[in-house]
């Protein structure tokens, strides 16, 4: 059988290291190669290489038409990114051409586009995926086929003024239990940045003021939003990755968080430049209120790939020179943090039903990580140096009187 004469088919990536796969981004230059290893002479038409990547979602849901007509409908959308195709062996003639017993390798290398890519990822209703294909062809048999996927990552640096840039807010609720007011709960938090990376202590600097006439506990939690789209229609899949719980707040009193640290755990880059899929993340700062729905402030965060410069970072400054008059911001030794919960844990019900409300299709979805409450950035203005000048602007005068070397 012909089949029997192709020992391995793969496709190897160079890589630096050959233990890790390797990682691309735009402009990179993916090479390779394709083995083939025959147990006897065989005879081969075509040997096609295909590159692609592909942004892809796809979801179905149930309908009603009537008391007794339901039917599903399909919600599928995808943006390509990449199509490379390039031929590794074929005969100039036309004709076949004849490969001995053993190994044979077929080097490739091709170039991704200029523009700029978007970060792989996996996710429940959509993908983000690039790939290398190869297909052999030979005479009077069925085509073989081989793919393998390679990872795309384009880099998020948080040094940039945009992610640097404090972020904060306030948030206030009057508490309501059996249509009875039972006082007023407010939250003021503070960041030092929008731009962080996996692996970082966020510290939050947070402020309690619980005017009721019942205890509360202040949360801060860091959530995932995976946002799929197509038609029109949107659909959300919210997971809490991270979670920080503080003391009880008694009736009538108030709490400070001088920095507490909630850590960032291994979770994949921010999503933004996708049409059809994006991945954002948020800090959530909540109190719960016992026989009411809890009081929340969201301020957005960006994962990042490229951590924050050991040296001449600005986010020192930027934390001095914030305006805002909050004097209870401290630094304070990072505590540990606790497993996260469910997001149904984090959200109420009215709160989860008006996230799941379709978006028009003329709507800016660029926009979604900028709602967030009351984002303050501080401009920066410095004195100009004087003017330099060789004449002493302030000489001594000429009809000074000569000092006694007596006296």
């Amino acid at each position: 059988m012909i089949f029997d004469k192709l020992k391995k088919f793969d496709i190897v990536f160079d890589s630096p290291e050959l233990d890790c796969p390797p990682v691309f981004s735009s402009r990179d230059v993916v090479s390779g190669k394709v083995v083939l290893e025959l147990s006897a002479e065989t005879k081969v038409e075509t040997l096609k290489l295909h590159a692609e990547g592909f942004a892809k979602v796809h979801w179905t849901e149930s309908r009603s038409a009537g008391s007794s007509t339901a039917y599903t409908q399909n919600y599928s959308d995808e943006v390509e990114y990449l199509n490379r195709r390039e031929v590794l062996l074929q005969a100039d003639n036309g004709e076949l051409t004849v490969l001995s017993a053993g190994r044979h390798e077929y080097p490739f290398s091709f170039q991704l586009p200029e523009e700029t890519l978007v970060t792989s990822f996996e996710g429940k209703h959509g993908s983000i995926r690039y790939w290398v294909k190869v297909k052999l062809h030979r005479p009077w048999a069925t085509v073989k086929k081989i793919k393998k996927e390679f990872t795309v990552i384009e880099p998020i640096d948080i040094n940039t003024p945009s992610l640097l840039a404090p972020q904060a807010g306030t948030q206030e609720k009057m508490a309501r239990i059996w249509y009875r007011n039972c006082g007023q709960v407010s939250i003021t938090a503070k960041i030092d940045r929008k731009g962080y990376t996996p692996g970082e202590v966020i510290p939050v600097f947070a402020e309690f003021d619980n005017s009721t006439s019942r205890a509360v506990l202040p949360k801060a939690y860091i959530t995932q939003t995976q946002t799929f789209i197509a038609r029109g229609t949107m659909k959300q899949k919210r997971a809490v990755v991270a979670t920080l719980c503080g003391d009880i707040v008694g009736a009538r009193r108030r709490e400070t968080w001088h920095g507490r640290a909630i850590k960032i755990p291994p979770v994949g880059p921010s999503v933004l430049q996708c049409r059809i899929i994006k991945v954002e993340y948020m800090l959530r700062v909540c109190v719960d209120v016992p026989g009411t729905s809890k009081l929340s402030l969201e301020l957005p965060l960006v994962m990042g790939t490229i951590p924050l410069h050991p040296f001449g970072s600005r986010t020192s400054s930027v934390s001095s020179q914030y305006s805002v008059n909050m004097e209870w911001l401290r630094m304070a030794i990072p505590e540990q943090p606790e497993p996260p919960p469910d997001y149904s844990a984090v959200v109420s019900d009215e709160e989860a039903v008006q996230n799941s409300t379709a978006v028009q299709p003329e709507e800016d979805l660029s926009g979604v990580l900028q709602r967030s409450l009351m984002a303050y950035v501080q401009e920066f203005r410095l004195r100009p140096p004087p003017v330099y000048s060789e004449v002493d602007p302030n000489p001594q005068p000429f009809a000074m009187r000569p000092r006694c070397m007596t006296c």
